[in-house]
């Protein structure tokens, strides 16, 4: 947040762009560790993340948790998620999503390949470019044979 405050008072495209950029680098040099130290301080007596991975430009996340009590991690991996904005609200995609635990894939297919509208907060609305920015929908590349 810090280096959002730093750059706050610019508000061309160039600069949104730098923003992106720089948040980008901080996810890709964050340690796995740190992330999942972090998120065990705040699911303690819930759940333990125990495997976690994003990028950004591919649009994938891995994450493996084990629910208290259970045996076995839940694994779930996302790819081509998005953010799309008007200003006034969101659009969502999800383009696959699928997870090691039946009811989870059978949860998860209700909201594969949908968009999801959803209002953006008037506290967020200043950051909204940013968002859609870092969250950008990409177009599947089409396959060659």
């Amino acid at each position: 947040m810090v280096f959002l405050s730093i750059f706050n008072h610019y508000k061309n495209e160039r600069t949104v762009s730098y923003k992106t950029r720089l948040i980008k680098m901080a996810i890709k040099w964050t340690p796995t560790k740190l992330i999942l130290w972090v998120a065990n301080i705040n699911l303690k007596g819930i759940a333990e993340l125990t495997d976690f991975s994003v990028d950004l430009d591919a649009q994938t996340a891995f994450v493996q948790l084990k629910l208290a009590g259970e045996d076995e991690a839940i694994e779930i991996c996302l790819e081509g998620f998005g953010v799309v904005s008007d200003g006034q609200s969101c659009q969502v995609t999800l383009r696959y999503a699928q997870a090691n635990r039946l009811w989870l894939d059978n949860i998860l297919a209700r909201i594969v390949g949908k968009t999801w509208t959803i209002p953006v907060p008037s506290q967020l609305a200043p950051h909204i470019g940013l968002v859609t920015d870092l969250f950008k929908v990409e177009e599947p590349k089409p396959e060659q044979d």
